[in-house]
């Protein structure tokens, strides 16, 4: 087919909004579109009209019509299956089918009509695929965002250590009547530090009681010596470093306190979150499977700041395991065990330091990749409508998975939805019907949802998706025990897990 251009209108002919797709001018398309009312038959329902030139193939949307305008030498079924496809677009991101409310979504629709049309030729792609398009969320992104947050918490912690330090190095030195040393510390990895390679002034400090800067006793002139000038510079990078973040740089002898750790935390936490995105076909088999996995580590007694965390791996997938680069890969590979390469060093302490990723990918019919089979059968049913039978199976036993919505799209329009039999709940909003199970475990694997929808086309009730919640982990990685990286001795440590999907649908 070539589609000359697509359009959102009024039933007057007024474009809200309309994409050209070919070359051709602005008054040649305002024309066509003005043209289009004219051609309307009374007192029959058409989806499309022709002129000698070209064909109007359309369908009412409440007050509005999704309109497309093309040769006449296009394939009319092809046309009608896209003008579907772009009448389920706007929906999409259209609250309300009103005039107001397309224009404010305008450039979303534009963008998501560039995703099914390309030069006049139809894309292959489905609802589910443009609005991923349309939303450009990236998976890596996310991950280098987390990552990235973490390093600046390591480096503002960092910051903060280091500013108590020369705190404390002053007072010390004053009251023992010393010079004082101005270090600076860089970190690096695992709060790694390396001293500057200069040698630092000295900052002179009288024997007797410090005297008071008062102006009385500051030295007048321009051409004064002042002594100390590197000191000065320590003083600002203490200030600077206050500014920062540390308000309050306490003295040697003064204790800070920790903040109060949550009630389920303890000084060695670690903490397991799996993210799943999985498109699914109709008939079972698996379009794109990609599990991300993160585990992180947070010491809040610097006494555990040289630890070993035990992992047991019991997947028996190809699981892609991956450890940070400060951690010691072999005892990992070997063992299981989670240390640092530099047994001397600590973790950092006081926050998440992600020490080990894992990644599952897949795609075709490997079932066993899937946490949770979702079924959809809707058939065509009396008065132009569709009987709908939806089912859930739990496929990997070990997982109980919690507040399980699967929400199912319904046709645009007025429509009448009438639910037979389910389990749990479900309520409808909008042009959705929402489908609520609480608790889906070995014990409770099975449910089943059937209604009728009238008018309704099997099309309709796609794509399916699904969230949940659950505090147990799809890759089967535990954690056993945590002990002391010197003498072995055990660590007691508590530990969350975090299992959810980012996307989950059945198109």
């Amino acid at each position: 087919m070539v589609l000359i251009a697509a359009t959102v209108c009024t039933k007057s002919g007024k474009a809200l909004v309309s994409r050209q797709f070919v070359e051709m001018s602005k008054a040649r398309i305002e024309g066509l579109l003005a043209t289009f009312p004219k051609l309307m038959p009374g007192g029959r329902q058409h989806t499309f009209v022709e002129t000698d030139s070209v064909r109007y193939v359309y369908q009412p949307l409440d007050k509005l019509y999704m309109l497309l305008i093309t040769t006449k030498a296009s394939n009319i079924l092809e046309d009608l299956e896209t003008l579907r496809l772009f009448s389920r677009v706007v929906p999409e991101y259209c609250t309300q089918l009103t005039e107001a409310e397309v224009i404010n979504q305008a450039f979303d629709l534009l963008f998501a009509f560039d995703e099914i049309v390309a030069l006049g030729y139809r894309e292959s792609v489905n609802l589910a695929q443009v609005r991923s398009f349309v939303e450009m969320d990236s998976h890596e992104e996310k991950i280098y965002q987390a990552v990235r947050q973490t390093q600046e918490r390591e480096a503002a912690n960092r910051m903060r250590e280091r500013a108590k330090e020369l705190q404390r190095e002053r007072l010390e030195a004053a009251k023992r009547g010393q010079p004082i040393r101005s270090q600076t510390s860089f970190g690096g990895g695992f709060g790694s530090s390396m001293s500057s390679g200069s040698e630092p002034a000295m900052e002179r400090v009288p024997t007797s009681a410090p005297v008071r800067d008062t102006p009385s006793s500051r030295p007048s002139g321009r051409s004064a010596m002042k002594l100390g000038s590197r000191g000065a510079d320590a003083d600002s990078f203490v200030s600077r470093l206050r500014s920062e973040g540390d308000a309050a740089a306490a003295p040697a002898t003064a204790a800070v306190p920790d903040k109060p750790l949550p009630a389920n935390q303890k000084l060695v936490h670690l903490r397991f979150e799996e993210r799943l995105n999985l498109v699914a076909g109709r008939d079972g088999d698996i379009q794109n499977f990609e599990l991300s996995g993160l585990l992180t580590l947070r010491i809040s007694n610097e006494q555990f700041g040289r630890i070993h965390v035990h992992v047991d791996n019991k997947d028996s997938r190809s699981l892609q395991l991956q450890t940070h680069p400060n951690v010691d890969k072999e005892a990992f590979r070997s063992s299981g065990v989670i240390g640092l390469k530099q047994s001397q060093r600590p973790f950092p302490l006081h926050s998440d330091v992600g020490v080990l990723k894992w990644r599952l990918t897949g795609a075709g019919a490997d079932d066993k990749l899937a946490p949770l089979s979702v079924n959809c059968w809707p058939s065509e049913g009396a008065n132009g409508g569709c009987d709908v039978n939806i089912e859930y199976e739990l496929e990997q036993p070990h997982l109980t998975l919690s507040d399980v919505n699967i929400t199912i799209p319904l046709p645009s329009g007025n429509t009448q939805v009438v639910v037979h039999q389910w389990e749990g709940s479900y309520t409808q909003k909008g042009r959705s019907l929402i489908w609520s199970i609480p608790v889906v475990n070995a014990q409770q694997k099975t449910g089943s949802l059937e209604f009728t929808v009238t008018p309704a086309i099997p099309n309709d009730f796609f794509p399916l998706t699904v969230t949940w919640t659950s505090e147990t982990s799809l890759a089967q990685l535990t954690a056993v025990k945590v002990t002391q990286a010197e003498d072995g001795s055990p660590v007691d440590y508590s530990q969350d897990i975090s299992f959810h999907p980012d996307k989950y649908e059945i198109v």
